[in-house]
């Protein structure tokens, strides 16, 4: 589990986040949705470290993450997958030099052993035939699916998705959907994902949470937000669902 607890955070005299509590659970997918500006991209950063939050707790497990130092903090880091928006993969590496990558840098493994788990991954995530390829000669999916198996590689504990679908056509954004559930539920990890996608919460959503300026707005799940009075909620869904349908006509 990942617990926050009342955390805030600003750049300089503007103030992003405002005492924000969550908690994410183990083998469920929970989502984090809201506007652009909303913060919900901070806070993500913020639960991983990349930012140093102002006050509050940040908790993985027992561990209260964020008053540990760097050094302590690498531990956990190597129990979190990341997967960035634009996948973040290295352009210069084949897919088997950005999938054995971590392996190498933190894992300690025999080349045989690497191998073998860079193997597992790339079928996990239903790639084949492409080790030697370079991200420019495969599909944005197919660089997606690649991002994650380089994220499951040192079978995380945690993993954290940002905008995973984002520049993704609506079929090929079900699949990595329906691959996030499916790597959630069989490794039993504490998945959040930062989204837009309201397909996404609605299909793969055990639950999602609103963020709207800076604040912890709406918390349920994907069948409760179809049925919220909350106005803002509200808003954002509509729009959401309005501009889909205007893309597809």
């Amino acid at each position: 589990m990942i617990t926050v607890k009342n955390i805030s955070k600003s750049f300089g005299k503007e103030q992003i986040l405002y005492d924000i509590s969550l908690t994410f659970e183990r083998g469920k997918t929970s989502l984090i949705i809201g506007q652009s500006g909303s913060g919900k991209t901070v806070l993500l950063k913020s639960i991983i470290g990349i930012h140093e939050i102002d006050k509050g707790e940040i908790i993985f497990g027992n561990e209260v993450y964020s008053a540990m130092n760097p050094k302590e903090k690498q531990k956990i880091r190597k129990e979190i997958g990341m997967v960035f928006q634009g996948g973040a993969l290295f352009d210069s590496y084949t897919v088997y030099e950005n999938v054995i990558f971590p392996l190498r840098m933190f894992s300690g493994m025999s080349e045989k052993e690497m191998d073998k788990r860079v193997e597992f991954c790339l079928d996990r995530v239903n790639l084949h035939k492409v080790n030697d390829l370079y991200p420019s000669e495969i599909s944005g999916g197919m660089q997606k699916r690649v991002a994650i198996a380089r994220a499951i590689v040192l079978n995380p504990k945690y993993l954290f998705f940002d905008e995973p679908n984002s520049g993704l056509d609506p079929k090929t954004s079900i699949v990595i959907d329906n691959l996030i559930k499916e790597l959630t539920e069989d490794f039993n990890t504490v998945t959040v994902i930062n989204t837009h996608d309201m397909n996404s919460v609605i299909e793969i959503g055990d639950k999602t949470v609103f963020i709207y300026k800076g604040r912890k707005w709406w918390e349920g799940t994907n069948k409760e937000i179809l049925n919220s009075d909350n106005k803002e909620l509200n808003d954002f869904v509509f729009a959401t669902e309005l501009m889909r349908s205007i893309k597809k006509s």
